[in-house]
């Protein structure tokens, strides 16, 4: 591969992965900086959950480029295998969303009846026997409501599958790459990293919580935060979940092998530490969902610091003042929903700067 790629993606993670893949698949040739080894950082700590209609049933913004996005899944992680060669688990087998007040239960309802407008395949349980033919271990509940088209993706494999993928395109990945400036170099961009120098056409910043810190000269801050998520892995002696279930202040992703119960979301800076209050506070309400979970094994925490922006919505888009510059960050705790969605505009923004992109997502409302 040249030393003067034509495009370099700062951040290995779930997304500048997607990217990387979806840019080689072109032509392009591509080199991915990271500091860590790929999908290290938020992405590892990642339930993986793909459910617009959950994290948008109060934001239809979100509602819509989030189900947007998994109107993609489908061929996106198609593509990722064939490329690769590797298996990535991936489930749309729907996700049941429980109430245990009849205050949630009327949200449900309410919910439902909106998806149903929107010709969205959703199915309300509002008996303790419907919803225990849905999911039997969970403890009883006032209403579910199972939405179909949901599902979910195991991201540990997605990544690796996708830094594979791109890598049979002929991307190059260097890990240990600490980016410590940006800097215009005529009508190109200067990546500046601890140990080399890199020039390039485009720069795409898929940095997360830590694009912030990124030093881009002549350029205001770029605004993300952390913000800090733990996960646990369990795994149940016997049975399991059918699919993935959200109760009150949880979330729990069953996989063959494993549960993944989720997640904090605590605003500590750059704090990265597993904690007693985090985990106590996981596993009292996984256990209050799932009354068996008492007995299940303690595989790991996990801890991801998610990258939020001032509105909660990604930032993605080329900067005004520097065009060779791309965003495509800040997307919070649906990296994994909006990937596809992500680097499919991303591509098209590399092929032609004036692409279009959401209103609600472009770099442009923070006058970068």
């Amino acid at each position: 591969m040249s030393s003067h790629p034509d495009v370099i993606v700062v951040g290995a993670g779930l997304i500048g992965c997607a990217i990387a893949h979806a840019l080689s698949r072109t032509g392009a040739s591509v080199l991915v900086l990271d500091a860590a080894a790929p999908g290290s950082g938020a992405s590892q700590a990642s339930g993986g959950m793909l459910c617009p209609h959950i994290e948008g049933a109060h934001d239809p913004v979100l509602a819509q480029i989030g189900a947007d996005s998994l109107g993609r899944y489908e061929a996106f992680v198609q593509r990722v295998r064939s490329d690769s060669g590797m298996d990535v688990p991936y489930v749309r087998n729907g996700t049941l969303q429980v109430a245990d007040t009849e205050e949630g239960a009327e949200e449900l309802r309410t919910l439902a009846s909106t998806l149903h407008a929107q010709g969205v395949p959703c199915h309300l349980a509002g008996t303790e026997a419907e919803i225990r033919e849905l999911e039997p271990l969970i403890r009883p509940q006032s209403a579910g409501l199972l939405i179909e088209s949901h599902g979910a993706v195991r991201i540990r494999d997605l990544v690796e599958a996708l830094r594979h993928a791109a890598l049979h395109q002929g991307a190059r990945f260097l890990s240990s790459e600490r980016v410590e400036r940006l800097a215009p170099e005529d009508r190109r961009l200067s990546v500046q990293t601890h140990a080399h120098t890199f020039i390039a056409p485009h720069v795409i910043v898929t940095a997360g919580a830590w694009a912030m810190q990124l030093p881009v000269e002549g350029h205001p801050m770029i605004p993300t935060h952390p913000v800090r998520g733990q996960l646990l892995r369990l795994q149940m002696a016997s049975g399991g979940l059918r699919r993935v279930t959200w109760g009150n202040g949880v979330y729990l992703v069953p996989w063959a092998d494993e549960l993944l119960v989720g997640a904090t979301a605590e605003k500590v800076g750059f704090d990265a530490r597993a904690t007693v209050a985090g985990v106590m506070q996981l596993c009292t309400a996984a256990q209050g969902l799932v009354p068996a979970l008492h007995e299940a094994s303690f595989t790991e925490v996990r801890v991801g610091l998610r990258p939020g922006s001032p509105d909660g919505y990604p930032i993605i888009g080329a900067s005004r003042r520097l065009p060779s510059l791309v965003f495509a960050t800040g997307h919070y705790r649906n990296g994994a929903l909006l990937a596809p969605l992500t680097a499919d505009l991303v591509t098209d923004i590399v092929r032609s700067p004036s692409a279009p992109v959401p209103p609600a997502l472009a770099a442009s409302r923070f006058d970068l």
